[in-house]
């Protein structure tokens, strides 16, 4: 356990040194494709809240319509 514990600081070192270079691999986005997507995913979320708020309105009708045929 004491050799675990000498060999930390230097496992850390190794360690970022190993995140360094991997970060270094990494094909980051363009601002014109980070703007693109932002588009994409403000819109589809936006799409799917009305669609979803459709849909539970609709059903949530239908359920209360049923339920009134039975009082």
């Amino acid at each position: 356990m004491l050799e675990k514990l000498k060999a930390a600081p230097g496992n850390l070192v190794r360690f970022y040194g190993d995140v360094k270079v991997e970060l270094r691999k990494v094909t980051w986005p363009s601002q014109k494709e980070v703007y693109g997507t932002t588009t994409v995913v403000i819109a589809s979320v936006f799409f799917f809240g009305v669609y979803l708020f459709l849909v539970d309105f609709i059903l949530r009708n239908a359920v209360e319509r049923i339920f009134q045929l039975f009082r």
